[in-house]
Order: C-alpha cells, then sequence, then structure tokens
C-alpha cells in the first residue's frame, strides 16, 4: 500500500515540485495540500495521511504551532524542510521539540540542478519515517505541578583548573507514552574514562532528554555523534548546553576531553580521539555517507581506550555505529542500545541487537540514570 503524503508550504512552486517529486514514486500518494498551519491541520484531521511534510514560516499559522496542534490531536509523523542557517538551525531543533521527526535542507538550487539526487533522498526520507514510531511516542501532557526549587548542583572544573558557578537544574521534559523499557540489568559501576553517544533520526530530542538528566559533577568525558548538516551542529550544542546541567559545545580540533563536557561532533566533518584525550576534526569524506560518522568516532575510542568506553546508539535509520561497536566490544568496551519502543526509528539500535553487540537494552527515560549509576 502506497504511503499518503500531505504536502504544507505557502509556496505555491515548492508544493508543486515536491508534489510531483513524490508522486514518481509509485510506494508514494500525495493525498493533499496546504498553504498553511491551520489548513495542515484540517487536512491532517480529514485525510488521516502517513506522513506529514511541513514548512516553518507560513501565514496565519506557522509550521511549529501546527506541529503541536497535529501531535495532540492526530499524531502524525512530520518532515520540515529548513534552512540552512543559524536561525533554520534553531527553527528545525523547536519543530523537532514540537514533535517532528526529521528534516531537510529547503534548497531551491538543488531542486533543479540535482533534480534525481533530491528525489531519491526525499523519498527514501517519506518511506522511512512512514515506519516511525511517531504515532506511539507522542507527549503526554503532565499534570500541572509547582515544580521544587532545584538543588544546586557541585560547582564543575572548568579545563583551567577554576571553580565554575554550577548551573541549575534543567526544566523537566515531558514523558512520552510508550511500551515498557527492554529489562537490562542495572549496569555496573566502572571507571569509564569516555561516554561516547551516537544517533540519528530523532537523536536531537533523545540527546536531550538523556543528557538533562546528568549531573554536573558527571565524572566521565562524553562525546556526541549526531548526523546532522553543518549549519545545524552549533546551534545545537548551544541549545544543549543552556539545558543541561554538564557543558556542552561543539568540538574543534584540539579540544581536550574533560568530565563534565561533552563535545558534538561537527556536521559535515569527522571526529576522532587520540589516546591523550585530544580531540582531532578532520575533514568529510566524500565517499562516507555519514558526516560525522558514528562508525569513526567509536572506532577511534576503541583505538585510544581500550575497554575504558561506554558506547550508546540510540534512534537512527541505517546502521552506522555497528562497525565502531564492533571494535570498541572487542576491546572489552561495553555497549548499550536504545530500546525499540522508545525510538523514534529503530534501526541504528537494532543493527547493534541483531549483530549481539549490546550488552543492555533500554528504554530512552532510562538511560540518563543509568549513565549516572555506572560511571558515579
Amino acid at each position: 500500500m502506497a504511503v499518503k503524503v500531505l504536502v504544507v508550504d505557502d509556496s505555491g512552486f515548492f508544493r508543486r515540485r515536491v508534489s510531483e517529486i513524490l508522486s514518481a514514486d509509485p510506494n508514494i500518494q500525495v493525498v493533499g495540500t496546504a498553504t498553511n498551519g491551520k489548513e495542515a491541520i484540517d487536512q491532517a484531521l480529514a485525510l488521516k495521511p502517513d506522513v506529514i511534510t511541513m514548512d516553518y514560516e507560513m501565514p496565519m499559522m506557522d509550521g511549529i504551532t501546527a506541529v503541536r496542534h497535529i501531535m495532540q490531536r492526530c499524531p502524525t509523523p512530520v518532515l520540515m524542510f529548513s534552512s540552512l542557517t543559524h536561525e533554520g538551525a534553531r527553527v528545525t531543533l523547536d519543530a523537532l521539540d514540537a514533535g517532528a521527526v526529521d528534516f531537510l535542507p529547503k534548497n531551491f538550487e538543488d531542486i533543479s540542478r540535482n533534480p534525481e539526487k533530491v528525489k531519491q533522498l526525499l523519498c527514501e526520507k517519506i518511506l522511512s519515517i512512514s515506519r516511525s514510531n511517531r504515532r506511539a511516542n507522542t507527549y503526554s501532557a503532565p499534570a500541572p505541578v509547582a515544580a521544587p526549587a532545584p538543588t544546586p548542583a557541585p560547582s564543575s572544573v572548568s579545563s583551567y583548573g577554576s571553580s565554575a558557578p554550577a548551573r541549575p537544574a534543567p526544566a523537566p521534559i515531558p514523558a512520552r507514552t510508550h511500551a515498557p523499557a527492554s529489562s537490562s540489568p542495572t549496569p555496573k559501576r566502572k571507571a569509564y574514562k569516555l561516554v561516547a553517544i551516537g544517533t540519528s533520526t530523532g537523536g536531537p530530542v533523545a540527546l536531550q532528554r538523556v543528557l538533562t538528566q546528568l549531573p554536573a559533577n558527571f565524572p566521565a568525558p562524553i562525546v556526541l555523534i549526531q548526523h546532522m548538516p553543518a549549519a545545524f551542529t552549533k546551534a545545537f550544542a548551544e541549545r544543549l548546553d543552556k539545558l543541561c546541567r554538564i557543558s556542552v559545545k561543539e568540538a574543534e580540533d584540539g579540544d581536550i576531553l574533560r568530565p563534565g563536557l561533552a563535545l558534538l561532533a561537527p556536521g559535515g566533518k569527522q571526529m576522532m580521539i587520540d589516546g591523550r584525550g585530544a580531540v582531532k576534526i578532520l575533514p568529510g569524506d566524500e565517499r562516507l555517507n555519514y558526516k560525522p560518522c558514528v562508525d569513526i568516532t567509536f572506532g577511534s575510542a576503541a583505538k585510544s581506550y581500550g575497554d575504558k568506553v561506554l558506547a550508546v546508539v540510540l534512534t537512527g535509520m541505517g546502521a552506522d555505529g555497528r562497525e565502531g561497536a564492533r571494535l570498541l566490544k572487542q576491546g572489552g568496551s561495553a555497549i548499550w542500545a536504545q530500546d525499540e519502543a522508545s525510538c523514534v526509528i529503530y534501526g541504528m539500535p537494532m543493527a547493534i541487537v541483531k549483530a549481539e553487540l549490546a550488552d543492555a537494552v533500554y528504554g530512552l527515560d532510562d538511560i540518563g540514570k543509568h549513565l549516572v549509576e555506572a560511571c558515579i
């Protein structure tokens, strides 16, 4: 059965081009279009599409507001179109928080210059996210209760050895409703030298949920590998840094790993770690599908830290991270995978589980607390 798609954009040209591209795929059927957020909600309720493509800036109601309403009234996987700018990144991250599954850069030049490449990418995205867990993982509305006063966190030590002021506890994020998490034993404590987390589709929200559970005095350095365009990773790191008690920054060549700091691999490049705890940022190799690539960072961690790495593979399409996890496993390091019920896309974690590399499988809401139990 063909995947039913609703196309939402205030640009007539873009609506037509997206509709033409999708309609050319026999596995996809465009069932309707909308010119603003309000029309999108009405059409989503009436047509019950499998996937919605959504622009952000539209008259009457913007895309983010529309996504929030759709997730409340008829949860449907949403693919956002965004501009490759810092502001476009911020808006896209807001849309993902609101419930969108994934995003694609909105580039009119690419549509006219590389129609076949754009067609392939767009159709692959639509077909993949049509199988996502978005309907099962909608946000539940929390009861309105007064938040307790935040408990001061212990001060963290900066890279220069001075005492940094404690960060306030982050605001609680509404829990998702999903099936019970897969049961794995409580992790054993170990003096890990590095926590490495790899993810793709659904990753921005998943990383936010995991990292906001960590205290400011988390004792292990952290590296994050999220499939994301170059223009987005700086804005994403800034967003996480504001939300979390640990520090988060986009990694730069020469950065030194230290406890309580998470370094996010820059989009369009590759991140490696050497035995001295220094980060190397390398140009993105065009032969590789992913820039950044989880396998590359995991592989360098295996070479540099042996059995002292705790690697976590979160939601995402494909199998990036599997071969790097294999190298880590051979060296004696620990591998965790997110469970299927809490994944937006159970691709990357499934690859870990099927290869029998996972030491534990946890639901998303349990990973942060288990990291604390394993490392502190």
